[in-house]
């Protein structure tokens, strides 16, 4: 909290603190702290009531129903302070619902939640300030709001090198561009791995800032995940990122890499305008639902017949690519459709370039990596299902693998 340290606070805190001569005076259940927790707690839920009503204690009554205070009920809290026994306003009509310990809650971290809670939104400093002001009448200093926030540098470091499954079928990598300020604004790139494991759930493996382009990069990102405790991965699906299948290759030799599909149309229609764009996915449609690698190829070539006076550098690219193309075919239709559903990349991808894009532009790295880690975080929680196909896919997986996907059910 913004506070002055002036003589007479200082007098006031020698005062208070004379009476408490034991820690536990102080941080005992029944101590300075838990004491001063508790006033906070439930000075903020009367401002939050007062908000929700319209008017004060024993004020005129604003609000369209005639809704009105009705005394309290206790409730227990656990925290960093021990048990706090605390009274929660009530309204009449039962709508009141507190943001600070919201109904059913026992445990509270202070504003700690909150702060990370708007951080995540990609709220400035400011903005936080100004918004726990606003909500609560609490002056909560930047230093606070930083140092709830840097916190999060250390949970991150650990997820960055927690364990990982032995065994991934499928592997999707990506990258995003954001601008960070480093001397002058300029864009980095964010890459981003999901595995789906046995069970077919998503699974965020890691988040990497590309300090250096191509190969050696890959290959410590690759190495960091094999220290980690991954054996195997069956298939990894890319962006034709430069560098990366070669050092895939290189650690993981049995792995086959697989270019994105998605990727490659979307790359394409780039090229096109928009009035033939529809007519232009569809004869690519053809070419990536082939039934065989010589039927796409076949495909391929109407395509090159139809297009190349046009738009000639689309061909030119499936051609470029062909052979990171074609491991696609070889696969029957159940693990087909469970590579090219890129929706588990594609919709993570979405959510962190609307924070960046909240954001503009980030101050350092450590900001940047602070804030996606966060959103990874949220979104990740809503990954309760397996993906979509995955049954009939891991029974493909089983035939085609063999001992390499048994390795993962160890």
């Amino acid at each position: 909290m913004n506070m002055k340290h002036t003589p007479e606070l200082e007098a006031l805190i020698t005062q208070v603190l004379a009476d408490y001569q034991r820690p536990e005076d102080l941080i005992g259940n029944t101590g300075l702290l838990a004491q001063l927790t508790q006033k906070l707690i439930e000075r903020v839920m009367d401002v939050e009531l007062t908000s929700h009503l319209g008017h004060e204690r024993h004020g005129t009554v604003t609000h369209p129903s005639g809704n009105t205070r009705n005394g309290r009920s206790k409730k227990t809290l656990k925290g960093e302070f021990g048990e706090v026994p605390i009274e929660v306003p009530r309204d009449r009509q039962g709508t009141f619902e507190p943001l600070i310990v919201p109904k059913h809650q026992t445990h509270w971290h202070g504003f700690d939640d909150k702060i990370l809670s708007l951080y995540t939104r990609g709220l400035s400093v400011r903005d936080i300030q100004a918004h726990l002001l606003e909500m609560y009448g609490t002056e909560v200093s930047p230093s606070l709001i930083s140092a709830v926030t840097d916190a999060v540098m250390e949970e991150v470091k650990q997820w960055q090198s927690r364990p990982l499954d032995p065994v991934y079928p499928i592997l999707y990598l990506d990258c995003i561009y954001v601008k960070v300020r480093d001397g002058s604004v300029r864009s980095k790139a964010v890459y981003l791995a999901i595995g789906v494991n046995m069970a077919g759930e998503k699974e965020v493996l890691g988040l990497w800032l590309a300090q250096t382009e191509g190969a050696k990069f890959w290959l410590q990102v690759v190495s960091e995940l094999r220290n980690r405790g991954i054996k195997d991965i069956l298939i990894a699906c890319v962006d034709g990122l430069k560098g990366f299948p070669e050092a895939i290759e290189s650690v993981f030799p049995q792995t086959i890499v697989q270019l994105c599909i998605v990727h490659m149309v979307r790359h394409s229609l780039k090229y096109v305008s928009w009035k033939r764009r529809k007519e232009v996915a569809a004869d690519l449609k053809q070419i990536y639902q082939s039934a065989t690698v010589e039927e796409a190829e076949r495909r391929l070539g109407e395509f090159e017949e139809k297009w190349d006076r046009e738009y000639p550098p689309i061909s030119l690219s499936w051609r470029r690519n062909w052979s990171r193309l074609i491991p696609f075919f070889d696969f029957p239709p159940e693990i087909r459709k469970v590579i090219y559903t890129t929706n588990a990349i594609e919709s993570v991808n979405m959510s962190l370039r609307k924070l960046a894009k909240t954001r503009g532009f980030f101050p350092n790295d450590d900001a940047l990596i602070k804030l996606f880690y966060l959103g990874l975080r949220n979104i990740s929680q809503k990954w309760t299902m397996p993906i979509k196909d995955w049954k009939p896919a891991l029974s493909q997986f089983t035939i085609r693998f063999g001992d390499r996907i048994h390795h993962g059910e160890a």
